[in-house]
């Protein structure tokens, strides 16, 4: 197991299954040293973990904790390209958050994701991120993560 693996194992979470695309992509491609991750929904075990709008039926806190999952999927993703989770370095963070028209807390929405990357990662974990608000995400989810990085061989 990586260091990686044994931090996220410290925070109770382990690394899931690759969550299956929900329409016509991979969940992540690698070209030369960077591994990029299509978007990465909420999703654990096979399912959507919430829907629903962040600022209406989804509070801004459930939706950080929505996007540490989704964190996790990206990871997972990465992995099913990369040997070994030490050699990543995590580049950029690119999250999309489905808000009420009212709701402006989209960065501490996607912190759920930045955080979990810089304790998961360590000092490979810092990043370069955007997070956007949007009107509706695949499946009504309240938020969507993908990520970019660079592996060492």
């Amino acid at each position: 197991m990586s260091a990686v693996e044994d931090r996220l194992s410290e925070l109770g979470l382990t690394v899931p299954a690759v969550a299956a695309p929900v329409a016509a992509y991979v969940p992540a491609i690698r070209d030369g040293n960077l591994v990029m991750t299509s978007g990465q929904l909420p999703m654990v075990d096979g399912k959507l973990a919430a829907t629903g709008k962040v600022g209406a039926q989804v509070s801004a806190e459930d939706a950080a904790q929505l996007a540490q999952t989704c964190a996790l999927n990206a990871i997972a993703a990465v992995k099913s390209l990369v040997d070994d989770l030490d050699t990543v370095r995590v580049v950029k963070v690119v999250g999309f958050v489905a808000s009420d028209p009212s709701f402006t807390g989209q960065p501490a929405v996607i912190n759920g994701a930045s955080e979990l990357l810089a304790k998961a990662f360590g000092d490979k974990g810092a990043h370069a991120r955007s997070a956007v608000g949007v009107a509706v995400l695949p499946l009504d989810a309240p938020v969507e993560v993908e990520i970019t990085v660079s592996v060492t061989d």
